[in-house]
């Protein structure tokens, strides 16, 4: 009987510390403002650690949105995370001018994190990802960049959004608060393209991913951005695999790992 209290109780305490070790995480929605005063939201996943991985979500995408608030969780098993609105989106103001001004709403959220970090990685999604490469070849402060299912320019993006492939999973990442939220803007104001700027990056290092059957940008795209890119570089198109967080929500723990991994030994 003395044995069974024993383990019940270390049962109990062992239950307790999971249960401290989640809760540690402290996750906080502050607000940033850029030199054109837009109001840039973030959410700031605080778990204790000297690194920052900053995620940049793509067009109608949210840092709120329920996979960037998974990955978000997944990620601060091993670093602190921010992730970000981009101007135009749900809670920042301002409307989206498609990576002609959102580049000021990335240097914004970096500068807040530089601050507080040793090290500073940076993942963007699609046009997230071409945003983070504009503002890294424009700033040189990023430790290690990530880019999953990012165009070369955006004139050159496909979006053929009437293909199953992308409607489908258009449709199940459905979030009608959000969608209702996303404010577009000036889309013809001149923008950098990251084909012409992602060889000034080195020595950053760059991991591109893509999805093989990507119906918004083709893979084509991530060759080409890798093919110009200087090293170190590394370039996974993931079999099967569509857009962006899409790639996340196929395989969530490869997914992360595989960015994890990258970041610790490269």
């Amino acid at each position: 009987m003395k044995r069974i209290f024993i383990a019940f109780f270390a049962v109990i305490l062992f239950a307790s510390g999971v249960q401290n070790a989640q809760s540690s995480t402290i996750k906080k929605e502050l607000f940033l403002t850029t030199t054109d005063c837009t109001k840039i939201a973030i959410n700031h996943y605080k778990t204790g650690h000297n690194e920052v991985v900053i995620m940049a979500p793509g067009w109608f995408m949210s840092k709120d949105s329920k996979p960037f608030k998974h990955m978000a969780e997944d990620f601060s098993q091993n670093y602190d995370v921010i992730a970000l609105d981009f101007r135009g989106h749900c809670k920042s103001s301002g409307t989206f001018t498609f990576t002609a001004r959102e580049p000021e709403d990335l240097r914004t959220v970096v500068c807040y994190a530089k601050n507080q970090y040793k090290k500073v990685y940076l993942i963007g999604f699609s046009l997230g990802g071409a945003t983070a490469v504009i503002h890294t070849a424009n700033c040189k402060n990023i430790d290690k960049l990530i880019l999953v299912s990012a165009p070369v320019s955006f004139d050159k993006i496909e979006n053929e959004m009437w293909k199953k492939e992308a409607f489908i999973p258009t449709l199940q990442k459905c979030e009608l608060s959000r969608w209702v939220s996303v404010r577009p803007g000036k889309f013809w104001l001149k923008k950098i393209s990251p084909i012409d700027v992602i060889q000034t990056i080195s020595p950053t290092p760059i991991l591109i991913i893509a999805g093989e059957k990507d119906p918004t940008v083709h893979p084509w795209h991530a060759k080409a951005l890798y093919d110009k890119a200087k090293e170190p570089k590394k370039l996974i198109i993931i079999k099967d695999g569509i857009h962006a967080e899409d790639l996340y929500l196929k395989d969530p723990k490869n997914f992360v790992n595989t960015c994890t991994q990258w970041i610790k030994t490269n």
